[in-house]
């Protein structure tokens, strides 16, 4: 369970730092994983982006100073790392309701975020089927759309490429790509560095590549393999957050921090749903 401590560690930091500059590398080095497998990972458990937790708990510690303190707005909003009295508005607004200026009367409605704690999930016994598979390098080939390192616009991001692919002829082409593990239509996000991160729509094939599609290649790795009932986007999503909060602490494994692979299967003219796998890399826990 060294993972749970590690991003256990990584929310004191931002829980210490609120009213100064948050380092998302830093709170990934906490957390033993990089920037971008940092936030995937928060959002999966914590539910929200971490951009968004960082926001919530910014505006409820300036709530509380705006209502205990005879503060300036201004000067409050300074202290949390806006510039601009508009940005600062905003934010506050979102998490609140209602404009500094007017929580700072006594009777106003606040929203209160208490910091995250994370903890292993007790459960009912919710079955997760897997295995455990060995690959050398898998090799895949489709089309990509650029992505950032806002997890909130990703996730605007992609459910919008999917859709468009789903109405083109690269969709077959891609279908007919599939001719190795993992077989059908894979979904995977590739961070190479911060200006360049993809997500994938793609096959694992040995075929060249056609016009207009790209190539990349998954380092050899050990997978858990989880099967999946159901209508793709909500299921899988849930498989992520179960293997963190669930599965990981007892497995004696890491995460090891690759390009996770959805695996839907090869369908035309109809809405992915039924059987899928979600392909995570693991590696085993560093001897105490």
């Amino acid at each position: 369970m060294e993972w749970l401590k590690n991003l256990s560690s990584a929310i004191e930091y931002i829980e210490e730092n609120l009213d100064k500059e948050i380092s998302y590398e830093e709170a990934a080095r906490i957390a033993c994983c990089g920037p971008y497998y940092f936030q995937r990972l928060f959002s999966y458990v914590a539910g929200i982006s971490l951009s968004e937790y960082i926001r919530r708990r910014r505006m409820s510690q300036a709530a509380f100073e705006l209502q205990r303190a005879d503060k300036k707005v201004l000067d409050v909003a300074l202290k949390y790392g806006y510039t601009s009295p508009t940005s600062f508005n905003r934010a506050f607004k979102s998490v609140h309701g209602i404009t500094p200026a007017a929580a700072k009367s006594k009777g106003s409605i606040l929203n209160a975020y208490p910091p995250i704690s994370f903890s292993v999930k007790i459960t009912g016994g919710n079955v997760m089927s897997y295995h455990i598979a060995e690959t050398g390098a898998i090799r895949i080939v489709g089309i990509r759309k650029p992505l950032t390192e806002d997890m909130e616009e990703n996730q605007r991001i992609v459910p919008g490429f999917w859709k468009d692919t789903l109405g083109k002829n690269q969709f077959s082409d891609i279908c007919l790509l599939s001719n190795e593990n993992p077989k059908g239509v894979l979904g995977i996000s590739v961070y190479h560095d911060r200006e360049n991160i993809f997500y994938y729509i793609a096959a694992a094939t040995n075929k060249e590549v056609p016009p207009g599609m790209y190539e990349y290649e998954i380092p050899p790795a050990t997978w858990a393999v989880f099967e999946n009932e159901g209508h793709f986007k909500e299921n899988v999503q849930d498989v992520f957050k179960r293997f963190f909060t669930e599965w990981l602490p007892f497995s004696g494994y890491e995460y090891a921090g690759l390009p996770d692979i959805e695996v839907y299967p090869v369908v035309y003219g109809k809405p992915f749903c039924g059987h899928s796998q979600v392909w995570i890399a693991i590696k085993k826990e560093k001897e105490k």
